[in-house]
């Protein structure tokens, strides 16, 4: 395929060669458009592998957009004697440094230590000896309590004795999926949003397939395969349980809070106990904002609803920012927008404490069908290795694949055709690899100026909506960029602007786009905005 002509699927192409059974058999359907799903469809497509993912909302919809945007190696995970995992995360860690600069990047860590409180500045840099060893970095240092307050104004000294500093990583999750997804496209694979699976198509008690159901006219479609690789993470016991009843997936929920810059400034994110049950909580940059999370919690609701922030949860998170920070006056009224996602770990029986959950992966296979769940997005490489490592006898025999890189590297051209701004323009190619140049080719240039506020630029909308199987306005401002949750109001001072674009685009009335813009308003007033309690409380 030319770069030029790229997009992600042609939805109505695939689908009329599954409703007219045109497309020649699958060796194996991918279900979730999730992190590890995407990883999936990348390897097997690299192989050669003829593959289909489907997602039954958007790609990245669940867990993979709402993650803690750290792509890290898990220090808690090796202070508790879990080296393997410790290992293969740093590892993979510094891969995705390495490949993918602009989307990926480096970020620097303030672990807080105070008086009488565990762990102490010597355990804590013994560990981050081993961390950084195992990474093959050194960057670990202590640092006193006049660095910290320069770093981070306004922070209490009360029993402060200075800090931890480390390194580990962040990234836009979402755009991570997207980037994986768009290598998989590029390579074979094909994928569809929004066509739920609504079964396992089963002949003599093994998995031949799914059955989907069509949009168009509701009738119930087979789609054969080899075999099935079931990546729905947190969903992952409701497809498996149709073949196999155990139930080993705990649904825990991770909430946070994105607030102004100009609120509370942080250059590096910071680490701190939160002083009500000492579990880490951090306070760190991203896309502009100020975040801080994440709670750990049982997950008991609906999980094909959207998980949202509760009353406790936005008070947990404030009380720890006051308690840190007490002049900041930080409240309700400072919250741009909030997010809480879904994490699939694999419960241990007699569990009690979800904090304490390993966060490793597992695999099962049941009759034809691979179900894969659990672990980090720092390794959703070897997740996606061992899925199709457990799916290989049911699949055509290929060549051993000795390419281990995930992203293709930009071209000298694109990387010469970039903006002046070089920290901008790696930011593209990070995204959008060598397609960054077509992307801002297709714009007009007033559209490559960011967006006030953001790194965002209109350009990325124009594209998102060319070629990336936009279907909603959800998509555009959640998903394929943030705008939703770094502007104000959900990025309302953008929406004339993007109804003309949408006109464009894809031809939507003034009808259309004002169902659009309800569902959107409705997705975000109940998703990623305050608990309605509280903007009661906030507009009195």
């Amino acid at each position: 395929m030319a770069l030029g002509d790229f997009s992600f699927p042609d939805r109505q192409t695939v689908l009329g060669q599954l409703r007219d059974g045109d497309a020649p058999p699958w060796d194996l359907i991918v279900v979730g458009g999730g992190i590890t799903g995407a990883g999936v469809l990348r390897e097997a497509a690299r192989r050669g592998y003829r593959a289909l993912l489907l997602e039954q909302q958007d790609y990245s919809w669940g867990t993979s957009s709402r993650s803690s945007k750290m792509v890290h190696g898990g220090l808690r995970y090796l202070a508790s004697g879990d080296y393997k995992l410790t290992r293969d995360s740093l590892r993979e860690r510094e891969r995705l440094l390495r490949e993918a600069p602009g989307l990926v990047d480096r970020m620097g860590y303030y672990f807080t230590v105070r008086k009488k409180t565990f762990p102490n500045r010597l355990v804590m840099s013994l560990v981050l000896a081993v961390y950084d060893w195992i990474a093959g970095v050194r960057d670990h240092r202590a640092c006193n309590n006049d660095e910290l307050v320069e770093n981070y104004p306004g922070l209490s000294c009360s029993d402060l004795k200075g800090a931890c500093y480390y390194t580990d990583a962040v990234t836009d999750d979402s755009r991570l999926v997207l980037r994986v997804l768009q290598e998989a496209f590029l390579a074979g694979g094909k994928a569809l949003n929004y066509l739920p699976v609504k079964q396992l198509l089963k002949e003599g008690g093994d998995v031949r397939g799914v059955l989907v159901e069509d949009p168009a006219s509701g009738a119930i479609l087979p789609i054969r395969a080899s075999v099935v690789i079931n990546a729905t993470g947190a969903w992952a016991d409701n497809l498996r349980n149709e073949v196999n009843p155990e139930k080993r997936i705990r649904p825990l929920r991770g909430s946070h809070l994105v607030i102004p810059q100009s609120r509370l400034h942080v250059s590096q994110a910071l680490a701190l106990l939160h002083p009500q049950d000492k579990r880490a909580v951090f306070i760190f940059p991203w896309e502009g904002t100020t975040v801080i999370g994440t709670t750990d919690l049982d997950h008991t609701g609906d999980p094909n609803t959207e998980a949202s922030i509760t009353e406790q949860e936005v008070h947990y998170l404030l009380s720890m920012v006051d308690h840190q920070f007490p002049d900041a006056q930080i409240g309700l009224a400072d919250i741009i927008s909030t997010w809480s996602g879904v994490r699939p770990v694999i419960g241990a029986e007699h569990a009690t404490d979800p904090s304490k959950e390993r966060r490793d992966h597992a695999v099962w296979c049941d009759s034809g069908l691979v179900s894969v769940s659990g672990g980090k997005l720092t390794t959703f490489r070897l997740i996606a290795l061992d899925a199709l490592k457990a799916a290989a006898a049911r699949l055509p025999v290929v060549e051993e694949c000795l390419q281990e890189q995930i992203f293709t590297p930009p071209d000298r051209l694109a990387c010469e055709l970039m903006p002046s701004d070089p920290e901008w323009g790696q930011r593209l190619l990070g995204r959008y690899g060598s397609l960054a140049t077509i992307l801002l080719a297709i714009a007009p240039a007033a559209e490559h100026r960011r967006i006030v506020g953001t790194d965002f630029c209109m350009a990325e909308c124009r594209w998102a909506l060319q070629r990336e199987s936009v279907l909603h306005l959800d998509d555009l401002l959640l998903r394929r960029t943030r705008l939703g949750q770094l502007l104000p109001a959900g990025g309302e001072a953008l929406f004339e602007q993007l109804r003309l674009l949408f006109a464009e685009e894809r031809g939507w009335n003034d009808l259309q786009w004002q169902v659009e813009l309800d569902r959107y308003k409705h997705i975000w007033q109940l998703y990623y905005s305050l608990p309605a309690q509280l903007i009661a409380a906030v507009e009195r």
